[in-house]
């Protein structure tokens, strides 16, 4: 098994840092790994604490008097230079839960009022996002939505649009948008389940 002998943190920012990890392969040879993390010090990097705590929340919710719309964002993002589809999601911040901060993120990101459902099974635990490069880890919450989408709430960084999206219109954005993976595992989960929320119940 690989080893990780040392730790440099190459940047110092506010929501995301590079970090360089010395590393021995399987073989002994050894080598540089480098990954970004939301943690702000060597010390509280998952690696070093062995606890996954979740950085933030993703939000899968339905909207409508029969719950037959899913809430989605299309926000433009520098990395691609461009508008991709997304479920609302944000970061946990400090002696937060996560169900707060699924209230606070969607009322931010889209005016809208959320109520969590409880997920049982460990469905809301914390799962790595993209861990070949990051130890950003998230936790989905599941729940229902009302209100009127409003952009009051956001952030000057921020270029959102929320999109309240019925089953066939799901379906086309899954087949000619740019969309983020997280919603491309949902989308047809929704679109394909009359109760999408089911699983919950069991």
């Amino acid at each position: 098994m690989g080893l990780v002998t040392g730790i440099t943190k190459q940047t110092d920012n506010r929501f995301l840092n590079l970090y360089d990890l010395d590393t021995v392969y399987k073989n002994g040879n050894k080598s540089h790994y480098y990954m970004a993390s939301r943690a702000d010090s060597e010390k509280t990097l998952k690696l070093v604490t062995r606890e996954n705590k979740p950085d933030g929340v993703i939000i899968f919710a339905l909207a409508g008097k029969e719950h037959d719309k899913i809430v989605l964002v299309r926000q433009y993002r520098y990395p691609i230079d461009g508008w991709i589809y997304e479920l609302p999601a944000g970061l946990v911040e400090k002696n937060e839960d996560i169900y707060e901060a699924g209230i606070r993120e969607m009322k931010e990101e889209t005016g809208l009022t959320f109520t969590p459902l409880k997920a049982p099974c460990g469905y809301d635990r914390p799962f790595y996002s993209s861990v070949g490069m990051s130890d950003e880890s998230c936790s989905t919450i599941y729940g229902y939505c009302e209100g009127a989408p409003s952009s009051a709430l956001e952030e000057e960084s921020e270029e959102i649009e929320v999109v309240l999206a019925d089953r066939k219109e799901a379906l086309r954005i899954l087949k000619e948008e740019n969309v983020c993976i997280r919603a491309g595992y949902t989308l047809p989960h929704f679109i394909a389940d009359e109760d999408p929320f089911a699983f919950l119940k069991v």
